[in-house]
């Protein structure tokens, strides 16, 4: 029998394109009885900004523990965070939950090294581009993690906040992504880490001309494989 997966949901447009790729991967399991269950739990997203703004990553933390326990009273046998910057906040607390959690930036770094790069670039938020959740984890891996310039940096704040989150995407703000990715690129990027839940909405596939790495698409992997592990 599959293990039940628990996901602990933030943006509610991120979340969405997690679950949905999930759903879709389980249902192309031919026998549905194999097919693993689901379990989404969220807090008010609101919340989970007021408290990264302030840099009260104690209480984001409390918030992702209470979200586990939730899902583990559900059923739920792992649980994933498809959300960038909060990964942040569950080192503090991951040894204190009821059941384990798959780790999403990890999983992004073992890409990278795989493929052998040793220079990347990262799109997101503005906090996750200057921040340290990429940068310490690949950084200890020999691998040099590029921002933006300020300017793109902040458009791409604006965009994510004003447009992906509330599920809107406009033309330019797709081209504006492209250009950005590639402008990184010509900077000596050998690849881009899309660290934003929602950023693989506006790329199209194949315009970036360099190895790109979606860590939402990486978590529901793994969590694929550990729901279907024997």
């Amino acid at each position: 029998m599959a293990r039940h997966i628990g996901i602990v949901a933030m943006s509610p447009e991120g979340s969405a394109l997690c679950y949905r790729r999930i759903a879709r991967l389980a249902s192309e399991i031919a026998d549905a009885d194999s097919r693993p269950l689901i379990t989404l739990h969220n807090l008010p997203f609101a919340t989970y900004l007021d408290a990264v703004y302030e840099g009260d990553w104690a209480k984001v933390g409390q918030m992702l523990r209470w979200s586990s326990e939730t899902l583990a009273a559900a059923g739920a046998d792992f649980c994933i965070l498809p959300d960038n910057v909060a990964h942040y906040a569950m080192h503090f607390v991951e040894d204190q939950t009821p059941i384990p959690w798959i780790n999403m930036i990890d999983l992004v770094a073992e890409a990278v090294c795989r493929d052998g790069l040793k220079t990347v670039g990262i799109v997101g938020t503005k906090l996750l581009m200057t921040g340290s959740v990429y940068q310490t984890v690949l950084g200890m891996r020999g691998v040099v993690v590029h921002p933006p310039s300020d300017e793109d940096a902040d458009r791409i704040d604006s965009v994510i906040f004003n447009e992906l989150v509330e599920g809107r995407i406009e033309p330019e703000s797709q081209q504006f992504f492209t250009d950005s990715i590639k402008r990184l690129q010509d900077n000596g990027c050998e690849g881009v880490i899309l660290g934003s839940t929602e950023t693989p909405l506006l790329l199209r596939a194949g315009v970036v001309g360099m190895p790109t790495y979606d860590p939402v698409e990486l978590l529901v992997d793994a969590a694929m494989r550990r729901a279907l592990e024997n």
